[in-house]
């Protein structure tokens, strides 16, 4: 696993994300989930694992996008799970992520939904 800074709060994973992508940093990211983490993405399917999300966040970013930080909803914490989410800033629905705390007392994603959209009707 990266050497990388830890996530000390649950909030601190979003920051981290967006400094390691927009850094190129794939292991970075991928330091940043559970080994046996869930990734919903590609749209439509499922990512499992810390290595399987190493690998996509490879394939992402050699396209060279840019991240930008979005400001974090209340953070929901139950004991050592926590409920993070940004709203897009282009306002194209929601990103939320189950995470959870180690016992190193750092936080990684456990379930990441990058984004959905709220249904149409």
């Amino acid at each position: 696993m990266s050497e990388n800074e830890k996530a000390l709060k649950p909030e601190d994973l979003t920051r981290l994300f967006v400094e390691r992508a927009n850094a190129g940093d794939a292991a970075g990211l991928a330091a940043l989930y559970d080994e046996e983490a869930v990734m919903a993405y590609p749209p439509g399917s499922t990512t499992v694992g810390r290595e399987a999300i190493r690998q996509l966040w490879e394939k992402v970013l050699s396209n060279g996008p840019h991240f930008e930080p979005e400001e974090p909803l209340p953070t929901l914490v139950f004991g050592d799970i926590a409920l993070t989410a940004t709203p897009p800033k282009d306002g194209s629905g929601a990103r939320a992520q189950v995470v959870k705390r180690q016992a190193d007392g750092s936080w990684l994603r456990v379930i990441d939904q990058p984004e959905f959209r709220p249904p149409t009707s």
